[in-house]
């Protein structure tokens, strides 16, 4: 449980972007939460922080990173680290939230989420980087499943055997990613549903939910489309196997009006609600 807030996350949110920040608190949107992507308003003050600000005395939120690169070598970058911490004890979230992946090496970053050799040295190393964060931060994090399109030819375990275990070590939940886990599954030859009912029920408290780009012989997350009937599909056997875990609809690319974002989230709702 979040330290920074005691705000109750349910149903089926949105991901907050600057392009909808009118939608939201001239119309007071029917949506019951909001996801917020933490790099975005580390600066000191200005519009974004303003309208955050706006947003989170209507609606809870959460924050979503992709900056920790919890799996990578280069020390942990506690001047980022201490930027959140700024942000959550401002704003309140109800969670926060990052990746199973890494995005630098000798303090180079790129701009993907990259995926982790599920080795157990791999596992001790992100679980120990884990526990620094989430003392510094004083609260449990969420970590989320990425997409991935390769593999390493070292591993000692399956994703979901390795979030069991990072589960165990170090007392964190997850965000389940059901666009990621059919994209990967898709792309490397698993089945989804053994992913699904290898994790720990009840340490699940967020679901995303996105729409990927079909290519010749693998697929993209864009995060840029509808969600995929496929993917639907797995969300419902999701919410029958997990419960109702509060689900978010993502789209960063290509973003579209507010009132789309609105009926993709009614369409999670619609199974939140009859799953129940």
């Amino acid at each position: 449980m979040s330290r920074f807030s005691q705000a109750t996350i349910a149903g089926a949110g949105i991901g907050l972007r600057s392009t909808h920040y009118q939608d939201i608190l001239n119309d007071k949107a029917a949506v019951p939460w909001f996801e917020v992507l933490s790099e975005n308003y580390f600066g000191d003050g200005g519009l974004p922080l303003h309208y955050l600000e706006q947003v989170r005395s209507d609606y809870p939120v959460t924050l979503h990173g992709v900056g920790m690169s919890l799996g990578s070598t280069d020390p942990l970058d506690f001047s980022y680290l201490a930027r959140l911490k700024q942000l959550a004890e401002q704003i309140e979230p109800a969670w926060i939230s990052d990746h199973l992946a890494w995005i630098s090496a000798g303090n180079r970053y790129v701009h993907d989420l990259l995926p982790l050799p599920y080795t157990e040295e791999a596992l001790n190393h992100f679980a120990e980087r884990l526990l620094q964060v989430q003392d510094f931060l004083g609260c449990r994090l969420l970590i989320e499943n990425p997409s991935s399109y390769l593999s390493y030819r070292k591993t000692d375990m399956t994703e979901w055997e390795f979030l069991q275990e990072l589960v165990d070590k170090t007392d964190c939940d997850i965000l389940f990613d059901v666009n990621n886990v059919y994209v990967s599954g898709t792309n490397h030859g698993f089945d989804p549903i053994e992913y699904l009912h290898a994790l720990p029920v009840g340490r699940v408290k967020e679901i995303h939910l996105a729409g990927y780009q079909k290519h010749d012989n693998y697929l993209f997350d864009t995060h840029g489309f509808r969600v995929h009937p496929p993917v639907w599909e797995l969300y419902r056997a999701t919410i029958e196997h997990l419960g109702p875990v509060p689900t978010l609809i993502e789209w960063d690319n290509d973003i579209p009006p507010f009132e789309k974002l609105v009926d993709e989230a009614g369409m999670a709702q619609k199974v939140l609600d009859e799953i129940a």
